[in-house]
C-alpha cells in the first residue's frame, strides 16, 4: 500500500492493523548520538492509549512499546529505529455484524472501491489505531527538537460548542482533567455536554490546538513544501481531521490588511513581530514567532444510535455501531497532533541544514 511513508530527511514508514498481532512504524534520518528509551515513547502512548476516563474506548491496550533496532545503550546509532507494540485486547467478532455493509463516516466504502477488499476489523489501516507508529516516531522527533530548545504543546481548545476562554488559560490544567483542555470550568462543561451526547448515544467532534516555542526562524521552503503546506499534509492526513488553520487562519479571511498584518519591530538588536496573526511563518518559513495552528477534529462515526446506510447487495438498510468505541475523540488525538507536527519540525531542521554555505561550514570545517 502506498502512502504509508512520511518525510524526507527525517522519514517514518507506519505498518500494521488494529485487529492484527501487532503495530509500528520504522523511523529512518534519526541523528546518531540522541539518547532515547523505551520509556521516552512510552509517556507519549500513554496520552492516546484508551481505557482513561469514561470518554475513551473501554479497549484496554497496554499499548507498550518495544524498540527493536536503531538504539544502543540508550543512544540512536543513525540507523533506521523500528519500533513495535503489540495488540492484545482484540475482539473483532464486534464488527462481524458490519462485515457486508459500510458504516457511515468510516472508509468502509472507499477502501471496497479502491481495493476491492477490506479489513471490516475496526477498519484496519483506516483505524484510528494506526496513529500508535506516528506517536511513537513523534516522541523520538519531539526529544530531538527539545534538545534544540524547541517545545511543543498541544490541547483541546473546543469540545463540541463548548470552547475555552484565554482569560482562564492555564497550561498546567491540560494534564488535570480528561480533554486536555487548558480551562478547567470549560472541561467541565464538556463533561456535561459529552454526558447528554452518550445519553442520546451520540458523539462529538472538537479543536485541537498546537503551539511550538523556541522555533528559529528560516525553516520551510518557499514553494511547494512551505512549513505551513506541509503541516497542513501531515495534521490532515490523520484520519479524524476535517481541518486546519494556522495562526488566525480563516478569521483572515475577515480581517482587513492593516489588522492581520504583523508589524516587524526589533527588540534586543533582535526583528520580532508586535502581533502574530500569521501564526509562526511568512511566505511558507518559519519567521521565529511562536507557531500556532488548529485542527478541527470530527465526531467519532461509530455510534449506537441506528444509522441509514447499504449493504455489499446495493440495498438500503439501517445499522447500529456495536463494540468499544470513544464517545469523542478529541482527548486522545491531542498527542496525534503534537507528534505530527514534531515529525514535520525534526524533517524541516535537517532539510535547512543545507540552506546556506556557513551551515555547512559549521558541520564540516575541522
Amino acid at each position: 500500500m502506498a502512502g504509508s511513508i512520511f518525510g524526507k530527511h527525517f522519514c517514518i514508514s507506519t505498518w500494521g492493523e488494529s485487529h492484527g498481532k501487532a503495530i509500528g512504524v520504522v523511523v529512518d534520518g534519526c541523528p546518531a548520538g540522541l539518547a532515547i528509551t523505551e520509556e521516552d515513547i512510552q509517556q507519549y502512548l500513554n496520552r492516546r492509549k484508551p481505557g482513561q476516563s469514561r470518554y475513551t474506548t473501554s479497549r484496554t491496550e497496554a499499548d507498550q512499546v518495544e524498540i527493536l533496532s536503531g538504539v544502543f545503550e540508550g543512544m540512536t546509532t543513525g540507523t533506521p529505529i523500528s519500533l513495535m507494540v503489540r495488540n492484545t485486547s482484540q475482539r473483532s467478532g464486534d464488527y462481524s455484524e458490519i462485515a457486508s455493509c459500510y458504516r457511515p463516516g468510516h472508509a468502509d466504502y472507499t477502501f471496497d472501491e479502491k481495493y476491492g477488499f477490506r479489513d471490516y476489523r475496526g477498519g484496519g489501516r483506516s483505524s484510528g489505531r494506526e496513529t500508535i507508529g506516528r506517536v511513537a516516531a513523534g516522541a523520538i522527533a519531539a526529544k530531538l527538537l527539545k534538545e534544540l530548545g524547541i517545545h511543543l504543546c498541544a490541547y483541546a481548545s473546543a469540545i463540541g460548542p463548548v470552547e475555552i476562554d484565554r482569560e482562564r488559560f492555564s497550561e498546567e490544567v491540560i494534564w488535570e482533567n480528561a480533554f486536555f483542555m487548558p480551562d478547567a470550568r470549560a472541561a467541565e462543561q464538556a463533561a456535561a455536554y459529552l454526558h447528554e451526547c452518550m445519553k442520546e448515544q451520540d458523539s462529538s467532534g472538537g479543536i485541537i490546538e498546537c503551539v511550538v516555542r523556541g522555533l528559529p526562524a528560516g525553516l520551510g521552503e518557499p514553494c511547494f513544501d512551505k512549513l505551513d503546506a506541509n503541516l497542513a499534509k501531515a495534521i490532515l492526513s490523520i484520519g479524524a481531521v476535517k481541518g486546519f488553520e494556522i495562526g488566525d487562519g480563516f478569521g483572515a479571511a475577515k480581517a482587513k490588511g492593516s489588522k492581520n498584518n504583523d508589524a516587524f519591530v526589533c527588540r534586543e538588536q533582535k526583528v520580532s513581530k508586535k502581533t502574530n496573526h500569521a501564526g509562526g511563518t511568512l511566505g511558507g518559513i518559519s519567521d521565529g514567532s511562536h507557531l500556532v495552528f488548529r485542527a478541527a477534529i470530527k465526531p467519532t462515526p461509530s455510534i449506537s444510535a441506528l444509522q441509514h446506510t447499504v449493504n455489499k447487495k446495493g440495498e438500503n438498510i439501517e445499522v447500529s455501531i456495536r463494540g468499544r468505541h470513544d464517545p469523542v475523540i478529541v482527548p486522545r488525538a491531542v498527542v496525534v497532533v503534537e507528534s505530527m507536527a514534531a515529525l514535520v519540525l525534526a524533517d524541516a531542521l535537517l532539510e535547512g541544514m543545507g540552506a546556506k554555505m556557513e551551515y555547512l561550514q559549521k558541520i564540516w570545517e575541522r
